[in-house]
Order: C-alpha cells, then sequence, then structure tokens
C-alpha cells in the first residue's frame, strides 16, 4: 500500500496534463480574440466598399 501511495505522489502525467489543457486554451482565446478583431476589420471595409459603389 505505501508503494502504491509513494507512485501516485511522484505521477507528473496528471499534471503535464493540466498544463497542455492550460496551453490549449489560452492558444484558442488568443485565437478567437484575433479573428474577432480582423473580423471587424473585414466588415469595416466591406462597408467603405458599399458606400463606395
Amino acid at each position: 500500500m505505501k508503494n502504491l501511495l509513494v507512485r501516485f505522489a511522484r505521477n507528473e502525467s496528471g499534471a503535464t496534463a493540466i498544463e497542455y489543457g492550460l496551453i490549449a486554451g489560452l492558444i484558442s482565446v488568443v485565437i478567437i480574440t484575433v479573428v474577432g478583431t480582423i473580423g471587424q476589420d473585414l466588415l469595416a471595409k466591406f462597408n467603405a466598399i458599399e458606400a463606395g459603389l
């Protein structure tokens, strides 16, 4: 039983998975923000072209 607890305490694969999950979450937030900003810029350009026509 003691051996099992020692192995569980030394196991870091769960922490690594959580870190990868956090990194993936942060990257997705950045991508969503950038795409939203680019979308707004494109909308403004298309509105300007529409007004020019």
